[in-house]
């Protein structure tokens, strides 16, 4: 066997076991975490909503409220874990390339490797809050500014967070827009489910992806509005930005289906963790 093939075989065994099934419960796990968080973070919406709690309504909100439950601690390390191991199969496709025909192509890789890196912060955060109890890099909000502040202070900071802003509009604009197109039918196995259940995925899906995606685009404006008037404070994070529905001339209600389609995508995330092609 000359070098050339060799090589082949080797880079289709790496393949072989990136998708083997360590790295697919990996990931199963992962989706199945994110639903926890999302379902957490659409509660605690519901209740601010209602003007029943002053919890934060983000990662670190849903945090500190899993940690009250019985058995706290397990279900935090478990749900680091889980985000663990989303990151961990986002390297894989990033190294080895995604199902489908053109999961290998240089623009789902680099997508693959941004999501890595956005859920090895996010596993650490969660494990770090699970270690210690305290979330040290504050709420939501707060970490917004900061870094708003601190890529203002930079050269051409403020045509660097006006770039930001401009990219989190468009990835909010992409994920409601995929989600209304039901574009992750072609990443998930709809002949394994009855057609209740595709009706119940498609519910959770389009509405829960909307709502997402609707939040995405709210706090990439304030992210542009910030940049604009050079005032850090204009950047919010996604407790501010729920917060803001509310302050609309629909009133609580707007947040209510903005909160209720975040506990709708937690669902489907559980749906994605059973019928996802890995």
């Amino acid at each position: 066997m000359n070098t050339s093939a060799m090589a082949r075989t080797g880079g289709l065994q790496a393949r072989r076991a990136a998708r083997g099934s360590v790295t697919e419960s990996a990931a199963r796990a992962g989706f199945a975490a994110r639903g926890v968080i999302y379902l957490l973070v659409g509660a605690l919406a519901l209740q601010i909503a209602f003007g029943d709690t002053h919890e934060q309504a983000d990662r670190g909100g849903a945090l500190a409220e899993l940690s009250q439950k019985p058995f706290g601690a397990v279900l935090l390390w478990a749900l680091g874990i889980g985000l663990a191991g989303m990151a961990l199969w986002r390297l894989s496709e990033a190294l080895f390339g995604s199902v489908g025909k053109d999961g290998r192509s240089p623009r789902k890789r680099l997508l693959a490797a941004v999501r890595f890196a956005f859920y090895v912060f996010v596993a650490y955060s969660v494990l770090s809050f699970a270690a210690t109890r305290n979330q040290s890099g504050g709420s939501s909000d707060r970490q917004s500014r900061d870094v708003t502040a601190r890529a203002l202070d930079m050269p051409a900071g403020q045509w660097l967070v006006g770039a930001a802003g401009i990219a989190i509009v468009a990835a909010g604009g992409w994920i409601g827009v995929r989600a209304v197109l039901r574009k992750y039918h072609d990443k998930l196995r709809m002949g394994q489910m009855s057609p209740r259940t595709r009706q119940l995925v498609d519910v959770t899906g389009v509405a829960g992806g909307a709502a997402r995606g609707l939040v995405f685009a709210v706090a990439g404006v304030f992210a542009v509005r910030a940049a604009i008037d050079y005032q850090p404070d204009r950047a919010k994070g996604l407790d501010d930005t729920l917060r803001t529905f509310a302050g609309t001339p629909l009133g609580p209600w707007l947040l209510v289906c903005v909160a209720a389609g975040l506990v709708l995508f937690g669902i489907f995330s559980f749906a994605m963790a059973r019928w996802r092609r890995v």
